[in-house]
């Protein structure tokens, strides 16, 4: 029946209901998904992280940093017809001046980071990593909880191509963002 909603792809509205709703949803390969809770463990890798890249690169170029980037946490970004919900993204100043105020935002991102999850980790690395390639994300951070990684790809011609490999006990300046060390262990929770 053409009305039935699984035989039809989501739309922006459907998301904007799953929003009046409460529910935090990403439209992945034309279905509305909804993103895990995050727990402690998430939560804290992703404020770590980006803590860590926004500190330095969220500015203008001055007072000895680096900056040149927007850095943003969980925005709706579109990428063709699905919409997701990165954990972090940045984009590049000398690419997007001035940050969109459309909603969900019209531009894909330089840089995304993803912190993986039990029930999200086939997607962040399945048709979430095709579609960043796809739509020219040249920088795909994964924290990989599970197995304690900070895994650092930059886009390939056909894919990703992994640049880095970082673990607890390293502090690592990973691309795009070589100016700053990131104390990998705090990812995960562990005081170094």
């Amino acid at each position: 029946m053409p009305g039935d909603p699984a035989l039809r792809r989501a739309t922006l509205d459907d998301l904007l209901q799953s929003i009046r709703d409460g529910r935090a949803c990403e439209i992945v390969d034309g279905v509305l998904v909804e993103k895990a809770m995050a727990d402690q463990a998430h939560g804290g890798a992703q404020l770590e992280l980006g803590a860590a890249v926004h500190g330095a690169y969220n500015r203008l170029p001055r007072d000895g940093a680096p900056g040149g980037w927007w850095i943003r946490t969980e925005v709706d970004v579109s990428f063709g017809a699905d919409v997701y919900r990165p954990d972090i993204s940045g984009w590049r100043r000398d690419r997007v001046p001035k940050m969109p105020e459309a909603w969900p935002v019209p531009l894909a991102p330089d840089w995304v980071a993803e912190v993986l999850s039990a029930s999200t980790a086939s997607r962040d690395l399945g048709p979430k990593m095709r579609a960043y390639h796809a739509h020219g994300v040249s920088h795909y951070w994964v924290v990989d909880r599970q197995h304690q990684l900070l895994l650092v790809y930059a886009r390939g011609e056909r894919a990703y191509e992994l640049l880095a490999t970082a673990t607890p006990g390293e502090k690592r300046a990973l691309p795009p963002f070589e100016e700053v060390e990131i104390d990998i262990g705090r990812l995960f929770g562990i005081e170094s």
